[in-house]
């Protein structure tokens, strides 16, 4: 089995971002030549996450309306006691996950017909990296 990694690193101009990162995800598996296998993909930060899910209008838009009602920004948090203020970060990032696994068959990502892979960033203005690990022969 053979196998490739790729960091990619971000510095979001905004404190919540999602970003379509499927093109990163093609050209890490084009470079490793890999034809079947798998790609993880993972935010190498808690505050961020990863997800797959289609690249339709205002999905972005419904996606984050939803996060923040279930983990709003709020000053009020345990875990702000020790300095930070980004514990809502922490919440969302555990509601979408900081991973994805991706199948990869001949040569391609194995999605369905409109699935995309995003970066989604919580706590963002400051330099942050994913991991891309494609696995496989």
């Amino acid at each position: 089995m053979k196998s490739y990694t790729e960091y990619i690193w971000f510095n979001t101009s905004k404190r919540r971002e999602y970003i379509n990162i499927t093109d990163k995800v093609e050209e890490a598996l084009r470079k490793s030549g890999i034809k079947e296998g798998m790609i993880l993909v993972s935010a190498m930060h808690i505050t961020a996450g990863v997800y797959v899910n289609d690249a339709e209008s205002g999905l972005i838009q419904d996606i984050d309306e939803w996060l923040e009602n279930l983990a709003p920004y709020k000053e009020n948090y345990r875990h702000h006691r020790i300095g930070e203020d980004n514990g809502d970060a922490h919440l969302k990032s555990l509601l979408i996950h900081h991973e994805v696994i991706i199948p990869v068959t001949n040569g391609k990502l194995d999605f369905g017909p409109w699935q995309q892979v995003y970066y989604a960033e919580f706590d963002g203005q400051r330099r942050k990296r994913l991991i891309i690990k494609v696995m496989g022969e």
